[in-house]
This record gives C-alpha cells, sequence and structure tokens, in this order.
C-alpha cells in the first residue's frame, strides 16, 4: 500500500491537531503568545525533520511533546525566576493539575477564555478562529470583511489584554457560564461555516473545522443541557452538516441545496437534528423561553431537510420563520437570507427589491451579488445578470463556489 506523501500528512494533522496542541499548551504554560508560538515552530519542526526520519506512529504526541519542549526553551531564554518559569519547571510535572471546570477537555476551555467578557465580541471570535481554528489572519480578516493589519493588531491586543488581566485558562463557574456563552456560540458557529464553506484555498470544506465545531456542540450540550440556544445551534449544525456529502460534484463544483442528492444526505444526523428542534418546540410550548437565533435557524434548517424534492419545500413557513428571526437578528445577511425565500413565496421581483435596499451594507459580500444575479437571471435581465455574477465571482473565495457562479453565469442568454 502505497503511503501518502509527508506533505500531504502535514497538512492532514495540521488540520486534526493543530486546535488540541494549542489548547494543551495554554493550559500548561497560561499564556497564549507562548502556546500558539510554540505550536507553530512544533509543526516547522516536523516539516524539516518528518521528511528524514519519518512520520512517528502518533503524530499528535510528537508535536505536543516537541512543542512543550519550544515553550520550555523560549521562557528559559528569557532567564526570568518569576511565575513563568516556575511554569516552565512545572511542565515536566506529571502530577495531577487542578480542577480548571466542568468539563474537562482543553480545547472546550480554550474557548472560553478568549470568549471572557472582557474582550470586545469581534475580538472574542477573531482570537478564537486564529488559536482553535487555526486559521491565518488573512482568513479571518476575510470573514470580518477588515484589512489584514487591522485584523493582526485586534488579535495581538486581545491576547495582551488576556495576560494583562490574569483571564483564567478555565471553563468559568455556574454564575460567570451566561455572560460568557453568546460569543462562545457565535465562535462555534463561525468554526463550523469555515469548515462548511472555506474562505480561501483549494479546498472547498474543511472537515476539520466542522468536526470539531460540532464536537464542541456536543460538549456545550452535556455542560448546559437545558439551555435553548445550545441545543439549537448543535441541531443546525447537524442539520447543515447532513448535506455535506452532496455539496460539492465530483468535478468540484458546488451543488445547490435545490440541486442536490437528496438521497446521499445523512439520515443519522438529520434524525439526531430534527430531535433537538422538536424537542425546543415542545419546551416553547409548555411555556419555556421564546426560540432564539439559533433555534429559529435550526427550525428553517429542519423545514429543508423535511422537504421530499425542492418543489416540496414549505417556503411559507420558511419565510414566516425568517421573519420572526428578522425581530431578533435584523442584520443585512440575515434579511437576504429571508429574501430569497421570498422568491419563491412572492416572486423575484418582490425579492429584488428587498434585496436591492441592501446593497450598500452588502456590497463586498459575494452572496448578495450571487443573490442578485440569480433573480436578475429569473426575470430575464440577462446583461444585469452577468455583471452581478462577475462581482460575486471576484469576490468568492471559495473555489467550487467560483466554478458554480461562473457556470450560471455562462448559461445567461446573449
Amino acid at each position: 500500500m502505497t503511503r501518502p506523501p509527508v506533505d500531504d500528512v502535514l497538512t492532514r494533522v495540521h488540520h486534526e491537531e493543530w486546535a488540541r496542541v494549542v489548547a494543551a499548551l495554554a493550559r500548561r504554560f497560561g499564556d497564549l503568545d507562548i502556546a500558539e508560538d510554540a505550536a507553530a515552530e512544533a509543526f516547522a519542526t516536523a516539516a524539516e525533520r518528518w521528511p528524514r526520519d519519518g512520520i512517528p506512529p502518533n503524530p499528535g504526541g510528537w508535536l505536543t511533546t516537541t512543542a512543550t519542549r519550544k515553550g520550555i526553551d523560549r521562557l528559559r531564554r528569557e532567564s526570568r525566576r518569576d511565575a513563568k518559569h516556575q511554569a516552565a519547571l512545572m511542565a515536566h510535572d506529571d502530577t495531577p493539575h487542578e480542577p480548571t471546570g466542568p468539563v474537562e477537555d482543553d480545547r472546550l476551555r480554550l474557548v472560553f477564555t478568549c470568549c471572557h467578557p472582557a474582550l470586545a465580541m469581534e475580538a472574542r471570535v477573531a482570537l478564537t478562529l486564529r488559536l482553535l481554528g487555526g486559521l491565518t489572519v488573512a482568513e479571518i480578516a476575510r470573514a470580518f470583511l477588515v484589512q489584514e493589519t487591522a485584523m493582526a493588531q485586534r488579535i495581538t491586543r486581545a491576547k495582551a489584554k488576556i495576560k494583562a488581566a490574569g483571564i483564567p485558562y478555565r471553563v468559568p463557574s455556574a454564575d460567570d457560564i451566561r455572560e460568557r456563552l453568546a460569543g462562545v456560540l457565535a465562535v462555534v458557529y463561525l468554526v463550523f461555516n469555515e469548515g462548511y464553506l472555506a474562505g480561501e484555498g483549494d479546498d472547498p470544506l474543511r472537515v476539520d473545522l466542522t468536526d470539531e465545531a460540532i464536537r464542541l456542540g456536543r460538549l456545550l450540550r452535556d455542560l448546559l443541557p437545558d439551555d435553548g440556544e445550545v441545543a439549537g445551534l448543535l441541531a443546525l449544525m447537524l442539520l447543515t452538516d447532513a448535506r455535506r456529502s452532496a455539496r460539492v460534484s465530483r468535478t468540484g463544483e458546488l451543488v445547490t441545496l435545490d440541486e442536490q442528492d437528496r438521497g446521499a444526505w445523512d439520515r443519522a444526523l438529520i434524525a439526531e437534528g430534527r430531535a433537538l428542534v422538536e424537542e425546543r418546540i415542545a419546551a416553547v410550548a409548555a411555556g419555556g423561553e421564546p426560540p432564539g437565533r439559533y433555534q429559529l435557524q435550526a427550525a428553517i434548517s429542519a423545514v429543508h431537510t423535511d422537504a421530499p424534492s425542492a418543489r416540496d419545500t414549505d417556503w411559507s413557513t420558511i419565510v414566516a420563520l425568517y421573519g420572526r428571526l428578522v425581530v431578533l437578528d435584523p442584520s443585512p445577511v440575515v434579511r437576504l437570507n429571508r429574501a430569497v425565500a421570498m422568491a419563491e413565496v412572492d416572486g423575484p421581483s418582490v425579492a429584488l427589491a428587498e434585496v436591492d435596499r441592501l446593497g450598500e451594507a452588502l456590497d463586498r459580500y459575494h452572496a448578495y451579488h450571487a443573490t442578485r444575479a440569480d433573480l436578475l437571471r429569473r426575470l430575464g435581465r440577462s446583461g444585469e445578470s452577468r455583471a452581478a455574477y462577475d462581482r460575486a465571482i471576484a469576490l468568492a473565495g471559495n473555489p467550487a463556489e467560483r466554478a458554480y457562479l461562473a457556470r450560471r453565469r455562462d448559461q445567461l442568454a446573449g
């Protein structure tokens, strides 16, 4: 059996082990800069040694051990006899660490550390995407529609604030957890979205990120079994991920929801996600709190997965759910998604009028121009549609999505 090239193994191991190594080092050293830098040095050492010495039997363990030594070496070079130096000496101590929270998972602790309320929400999300998701600064900057230098400064300031404030590396107590939960859920969902439709690179999907987000969602569900939004987010990710195998064609082109082979969807994930949605519907009916944004999005996804075919989709219910979602989250992206559903109920001209009102806010968002292009195509305005497709292709970073948009553009009359 032919072994995969070392470069391919390194890429896979980086996807699978980056968050685990950084989180383990953050717990050991209590310093995010040291954790990130030592992990990066360990991967660089692997790229140098593995082609020569061979791939170790346990790549993750090798990387963690190497990164720990790199961190210790860095602290010793600083020649400080303070808490950091003591931490370095303790790095070889095999005695159990003190309990750091109700869930013994390094990566979940890292998320809660990065989502401390002392940090601005955007800083929490950006820092976690960097440390947990292993995304580059450029990828995160694109997700936030800001310049790369500005994003680098934001991440640096966030890490410095954690250090200066002495924010502990732990899952917070039950009394404190609520104030961080919104940020944690936002981070997990963004990690999932980056994996579900990667912002750049040759791979249209990053399964390592979607799997990690779902894993964290399950841990949060164990931690907060009665929280509706935790259940809603997990349901949303499960119902969305169930369509993974049908989302990209054999030629590497994105397959939209209406064209997907529904027989290829993962029915086990759909059943699990659907059960969570039904659980929340029953809780609300019994007098519980009204559904939040993740529960509503999960309900929308459940309507899609319930339909045996695209033409059988209950678009009226989806529009009604988006109407409730807009009340909670009147963001331009939510309104854009509602307009897509409106097109199926009220027609493309009504939807286009709504979409055009979002132009100033979403001009640099490729999905906005792709939506306009499709609505204009349906209205027979081919010239305007082609221009919108061109703009969407220029802004899209995902290769599968660019291939789909280019095909749709090239099918236009004239």
